[in-house]
């Protein structure tokens, strides 16, 4: 190999390494398994509104394991998927579940109204409690799960949201200690959960 190309693909080559590093990383980082100790540093106080318009803060699920997940009614696949793989994890959980919360907070509060709220979570889990607020209330949410959302305009003045993914899996004193790996089967998914409850 001529010596010039060498010294073209040596950057790119550590370049490539580094990103396997990164997602190596960020995969080990945010297994359940993989993550005994609870961190103060995600999460963190709140103060919205549910579904049947009552006001609700963080304090609402501490004292058990709960998740709290980021999305929007208008979500065309995400949102309703997680939302239902949530509801399957829940059922699989079976009696050790009865106490399981869920914080489902939107991150479009301009269309999502408690009204919408409850009309959208009617088809999901019941131990889903929608939340809404004020665009500062929300996106003080937001800030202090270190969750993402953003706007972006559509046709004809319409829009759709981009969001964190992920399902918080929150300890009693409202700290994270983990992300829901729904990308295994529900029961495997509730036998992992079970062990944080």
């Amino acid at each position: 190999m001529p010596q010039a190309l060498r010294r073209a693909l040596l950057p790119l080559a550590a370049f490539v390494l580094g990103l396997v590093g990164l997602a190596g990383a960020a995969v080990y980082a945010f297994l359940p398994e993989r993550a005994p100790q609870a961190t103060a540093s995600v999460g963190g106080p709140f103060s919205l509104v549910d579904q049947d318009g009552k006001p609700v803060t963080e304090k609402a699920f501490a004292g058990a394991t709960h998740l709290v997940f980021f999305g929007f009614t208008h979500c065309p696949d995400v949102c309703p998927t997680t939302l239902q793989q949530i509801s399957d994890v829940l059922a699989a959980l079976g009696p050790r579940g009865k106490g399981m919360r869920v914080a489902f907070i939107t991150v479009d509060p301009e269309r999502d109204t408690p009204e919408s709220l409850k009309t959208y979570l009617s088809s999901f889990d019941p131990r889903i409690t929608g939340l809404t607020g004020t665009p500062e209330q929300v996106a003080a949410a937001v800030k202090n799960y270190r969750a993402y959302a953003r706007k972006v305009p559509g046709k004809e003045g319409d829009y759709t949201m981009e969001h964190t993914a992920l399902v918080y899996v929150m300890d009693g004193q409202n700290r994270f200690i983990g992300a829901l790996n729904l990308m295994r089967p529900a029961d495997e998914t509730a036998a992992e959960l079970a062990k944080r409850i």
